[in-house]
């Protein structure tokens, strides 16, 4: 019943009925990953992070603060800490209590409507973990999305994970002859948009205040993703983790709001960059529950819950603001004004070695061209294939000691090359980094 057979020069015995190693060997070459992997295995995060660490630069390319969250944060977590078992036990799946109702108070007030605490808001681990719920949950096998570039780089493997199709339409800069270029200087072609609506359209997604641009969308841009939206019956994905966070006298507007929105939209929002604690990851989504139901189901069968401590702590933080709001005691109101001194430091920095950078008007990050410096990369050990700003991040990080992001990261293949001049930096930084930031620019400029 057995037979002598040869495997790579090496005999074995063989049955057709006894399976073996070498009998299993050719399953090895079997496809291990599943389809839905294939073309998101890379990462800019993952990428630049690990480089900023080995050469332990000064850090402007990772956005998040460098300085304590607000004392008011750290004391109620605390609390929550010494709050009894069960604030170290399971709590709510789709939010903790306290937190969601916080959050349907606070945001209802905002919105002008009452929002259901239980049916209309997920509280998952970060905006990160509500958003991936949001494309699991709606986004089928060839429904397109259509995604502003640039884009939050998540949009576009969350899009691809789940099925769909990306469809990609750029806001583009409008030659600007005063001394100041701004985020708001980026804007969308109308006719453009419009032709980016069809039949299969499900969705758009919308970053506002947006990463990396830092642009504040106006009502009258608002108005007219809005009216699209109506209009051929699609779903908004409104990204509004930055919210609080705009400056001279940008008005940050929720697309919710708007006639007819309300009933098609999710808007997702974020305790990290609310108060300045993104190791948090507290995150939530908030709409209709016709859709919510959607999330709740996809967040049940895979993540489930996220802590009870930090869902328990930001809680009390946003019944803090509640009764604060529109004072100057509230953190939503102080932190942009200190965040604002920040920006225009960076903003002269970055005018005193010659580049221009475009001043936010919302948001963590500032971008700035790049094609002015003229530095030559031809000895550069990175692939010729990549994009110049990876390229020129890589140098500065390598040869410099300084983190930051290339730009063209935040862009389809499709656009990449035509936006591969520019940079972003993170301003929300402690003032000796940006000090430090400066220090190594200026010695560059004198160098040169």
């Amino acid at each position: 019943m057995f037979r002598r057979v040869l495997v790579n020069s090496a005999a074995v015995w063989k049955s057709p009925d006894i399976p073996t190693i070498w009998q299993n060997k050719t399953n090895m070459s079997r496809q291990l990953h599943a389809r839905r992997l294939e073309n998101v295995d890379k990462n800019v995060w993952v990428e630049f992070t690990k480089l900023a660490a080995e050469y332990n630069v000064v850090n402007l390319g990772q956005g998040f603060p460098d300085f304590s969250p607000p004392s008011f944060l750290l004391e109620s977590l605390c609390n929550a800490i010494k709050g009894g078992f069960s604030m170290h036990q399971y709590t709510r799946a789709f939010g903790h209590p306290r937190l969601v109702k916080a959050l349907a108070k606070f945001f209802g007030r905002i919105l002008a409507r009452e929002i259901d605490p239980m049916q209309e808001i997920l509280v998952s681990v970060g905006a990160y973990g509500t958003l991936f719920c949001a494309f699991q949950a709606l986004i089928d096998e060839g429904d397109e999305v259509i995604i502003v570039e640039p884009f939050f780089d998540c949009y576009e493997p969350m899009t691809l994970m789940a099925g769909g199709k990306p469809v990609y339409i750029s806001l583009k800069p409008q030659k600007v002859t005063g001394p100041t270029v701004s985020s708001a200087d980026w804007v969308l072609c109308p006719e453009e948009l419009a032709s980016k609506f069809t039949s299969r359209t499900k969705a758009i997604i919308i970053n506002n205040p947006s990463n990396p641009l830092g642009k504040v969308f106006q009502r009258e841009e608002l108005q007219m993703i809005a009216d699209l939206c109506i209009k051929h019956d699609v779903i908004c994905i409104s990204d509004e983790v930055y919210e609080w966070l705009t400056y001279d006298g940008a008005q940050h507007i929720k697309i919710a709001s708007l006639p007819g929105m309300w009933e098609r939209t999710i808007t997702f929002g974020s305790a990290g960059k609310s108060f300045s604690a993104t190791g948090w990851k507290v995150g939530w989504a908030i709409g209709p529950g016709r859709l919510l139901k959607h999330l709740h189901t996809f967040h049940q069968n895979s993540l489930y819950h996220c802590p009870t401590l930090n869902q328990e702590a930001v809680a009390v933080a946003f019944e803090r603001e509640y009764e604060l709001f529109g004072t100057e005691e509230s953190y939503f109101k102080q932190l942009p004004t200190q965040l604002q001194a920040k920006r225009l430091r960076l903003a002269e920095c970055l005018k005193s070695i010659g580049l221009q950078p475009f001043l936010p008007e919302g948001g963590y990050f500032m971008i700035t061209d790049i094609s002015c410096l003229k530095v030559d990369l031809s000895d550069t050990p990175s692939s010729t294939d990549e994009p110049y700003d990876y390229r020129f991040v890589k140098w500065l990080i390598k040869e410099k000691r300084l983190g930051t992001i290339p730009v063209s990261a935040f862009y389809s293949q499709e656009s990449r090359a035509d936006f591969q001049n520019y940079i972003r930096l993170c301003f929300v930084k402690d003032d000796s980094t940006l000090k430090a930031a400066e220090d190594i620019l200026r010695q560059w400029k004198k160098q040169k």
